[in-house]
């Protein structure tokens, strides 16, 4: 298992059409192979700053979801309301 935490800072203004298009990426995460869990969380002092806790069964099925024609769709959607591009960490627990 692993875990897969997205950063993500939200341009100005823009917190509610994230959230929107955010839930939509989360949700068909769910569905697919490999996926097993997820949460997302905000920082306590900055509303626009997010973070995503995923668990998958391996590299490998991550990998599948990051390079699907879906996600990079929805990513082209969510990628204009970012302030700066995405930031993935791969963790694994010891």
């Amino acid at each position: 298992m692993i875990y897969v935490l997205i950063e993500r800072e939200i341009a100005e203004d823009l917190e509610s059409t994230y959230e929107e298009a955010a839930r939509r990426l989360l949700a068909n995460a769910y569905h697919t192979t490999g996926f097993v869990d997820g949460h997302t969380y905000n920082e306590l002092d900055n509303s626009r700053r997010r973070f995503t806790l995923s668990k998958w069964r391996s590299v490998f099925h991550w990998q599948q979801w990051y390079n699907s024609d879906e996600r990079r769709e929805q990513m082209r959607q969510l990628a204009p309301l970012l302030a700066h591009e995405e930031r993935i960490t791969f963790l694994e627990r010891t």
